[in-house]
């Protein structure tokens, strides 16, 4: 069996994995990287942010035309199936994994094709499809490999009308009615999507209140859009059993309520993907979802074992897998600059409109006793708003009353994941330059979206006085 010596081998090519091993090169250490599909990217790329994204931006296109005056004025009427409108994905998906692949290339690392398993902590087993082998010896290891859906033994996901978020990707019609059972990122997000395609939804939520770790006042926006968009909503419901039918599907709660609809999208948590990775033959034991613990250095309890992205849990983001692959890979040189990563990382929910947020939500300023204002801009009174007829949402400002540092910020409507970096990009600004006023002195372009900072804060400064 061949066998091959390097400082770092990444198992994983996904977001996590990509940061870890980019970055590990640039430190001057040879790196291999492990993949067991038989495209790198990971789920990332190929079943998870960029296709769900793709499908949610051609569904946002033909929303925009349905709703456009001077196009139903004019006779024009388009409807698209689900699949077509899933085609769009293909293309990006493509230049996506050349991309990356790309990134490989130039830096020299090899790609090694074929099913990881751990031997000891410095040794890494790979073997191919068709059975060929090889041994990895390395300084480090990387556990980059991801998570999928949480799929429960009662659960018959063999079903045809019954998915979770890797599946639903490949219906082959558009429903006239649809489950999403869990009100996460995942659930509020594909909830969003059909209900524009004018699919009846019931979301159902586990828990009671929807994305409970936002700001209240985002969360409760969330709830009362799609609400106004003919969404049932059920909070605090927990599923008893579900029976697939021949023409749907019953979800049956422990509160006694039943639900038929033509589909149902299981969303209700995901499991590391750590099975056949041979971890007890270096004595790590994931939790019932199969994710890893590390300490802020992003090591496990094997110092030459590290671990990042989904597979450690929370906050489970392609953005927060990149910089925590970046950051292992800085703590093995012990390199200064793995301090200068940002703490805050922000949350980018695809909800139709967008949430992101960044910092403290008023619930934990609250609890931790710290004196904080508010200043709020309403999306509808910006021209550029009213230019776009993107009209709903807000941007919320929260900042120390006595330095005027900002300690949040948290924003709902069209563009709202773009929009946070500009506050993002103050609140890590050192000393005075986190401060309100930047916002109140700065010129911003008319009209614009951004302007909704200038808008804010003059509103939260007007509420010192």
């Amino acid at each position: 069996m061949p066998q091959h010596q390097y400082d770092v081998v990444v198992i994983g090519t996904g977001p996590g994995g990509e940061g870890a091993a980019m970055q590990a090169v640039k430190q001057g250490l040879s790196v291999a990287v492990v993949e067991r599909f038989k495209k790198i990217g990971g789920g990332c790329t190929h079943w998870g942010t960029i296709p769900s994204k793709a499908l949610r931006y051609s569904i946002f296109q033909l929303t925009e035309v349905r709703q456009n005056r001077l196009f139903r004025e004019a006779g024009l009427s388009i409807d698209l199936t689900f699949p077509q409108l899933r085609k769009t994905a293909a293309a990006v998906i493509q230049q996506q994994e050349e991309m990356r692949r790309s990134f490989y290339d130039r830096n020299r690392i090899p790609i090694i094709a074929g099913e990881a398993k751990l031997l000891d902590p410095h040794t890494v087993m790979v073997c191919e499809e068709k059975g060929a082998c090889e041994k990895l010896t390395a300084d480090n290891i990387v556990l980059a490999v991801g998570s999928r859906p949480y799929r429960p033994k009662d659960v018959d996901f063999t079903h045809p009308r019954i998915f979770d978020s890797d599946t639903i990707l490949d219906l082959t019609y558009t429903p006239k009615s649809i489950t999403v059972y869990g009100a996460g990122v995942v659930g509020c997000e594909y909830g969003s999507m059909f209900r524009n395609l004018g699919v009846k939804l019931n979301l159902v939520n586990t828990r009671e209140r929807l994305l409970e770790f936002l700001d209240d006042e985002i969360s409760d926006a969330l709830s009362y859009h799609l609400r106004d968009h003919g969404t049932v909503i059920r909070h605090g419901e927990v599923y008893e059993k579900i029976e697939p039918t021949d023409d749907g599907v019953v979800l049956h709660l422990r509160s006694g309520k039943k639900l038929k609809t033509d589909v149902l999208l299981w969303a209700n948590g995901r499991t590391g993907n750590t099975e056949n990775l041979g971890l007890e033959a270096v004595g790590l034991t994931p939790d019932s979802r199969g994710q890893l613990k590390v300490d802020g250095r992003y090591c496990t309890s094997v110092p030459s074992i590290w671990a990042v992205g989904d597979v450690i849990g929370f906050p489970s983001l392609a953005s927060a897998a990149y910089v925590q692959g970046r950051a292992a890979a800085l703590h093995m040189t012990q390199s200064d600059a793995a301090q200068l990563l940002a703490n805050d990382i922000p949350t980018g929910i695809y909800t139709s409109p967008e949430i992101s947020s960044i910092g403290k939500t008023e619930n934990e300023l609250t609890a931790a006793g710290i004196p904080y204002e508010i200043g709020q801009a309403q999306f509808k009174s910006l021209a550029r708003a009213q230019i776009t007829g993107q009209r709903v949402g807000m941007l919320k400002l929260l900042f120390h009353r006595e330095t005027m540092a900002i300690l949040g910020v948290h924003c709902f409507g069209q563009n709202a994941s773009e929009i946070i970096h500009i506050g993002q990009a103050i609140m890590n600004q050192p000393g005075s330059g986190n401060s309100l006023m930047y916002f109140i002195n700065t010129t911003f372009n008319y009209p614009t979206m951004a302007e909704a900072y200038r808008v804010a804060a003059l509103n939260g400064y007007n509420r010192l006085f």
